[in-house]
């Protein structure tokens, strides 16, 4: 059963030891806006997997992260979220990773959970026909002669 929490009201989140953010719910109008974010638009084609995935945790953390706690500059003086410190408080992997597992992956397994069933041999894609099309040589080779 898909369970649906209502309230929308954002979250503390232990990222790591001493650290932890209070973040919004992971909606689709986030995703969807994390997702037009410039520097994940500007990916060069062919980019690596772990460049988007860094992209895309960024572009959900600026939107998603409202306050935190345990954070400082280089004084040791507590600073507020920026789009600056949030990207760099990423770049840090335990932080990233813990950013990762509980608040994106927390959003896919809500996913799968409406995904629970396999899908039925006589759903609507049994028959769907390939859509590919193998390359064809752009310039028509001579007769040989």
């Amino acid at each position: 059963m898909l369970t649906l929490d209502l309230t929308n009201a954002p979250q503390w989140c232990d990222l790591i030891p001493g650290v932890r953010v209070k973040l919004r719910p992971l909606t689709t109008a986030l995703m969807v806006s994390a997702r037009g974010d410039p520097p994940i638009a500007d990916l060069p084609e062919g980019a690596a997997t772990e460049e988007a995935a860094l992209a895309m945790a960024k572009a959900l953390a600026r939107r998603a992260i409202l306050a935190w706690e345990g954070i400082g500059d280089a004084d040791g003086n507590p600073i507020e979220p920026s789009p600056e410190a949030i990207d760099a408080l990423l770049d840090l992997w335990p932080a990233f990773e813990a950013f990762q597992s509980h608040y994106v992956a927390k959003a896919l397994l809500l996913y799968a959970e409406k995904n629970g069933s396999a899908p039925l041999p006589t759903g609507p894609s049994v028959g769907a026909k390939a859509t590919a099309r193998p390359a064809q040589d752009p310039v028509p080779t001579a007769p040989r002669g």
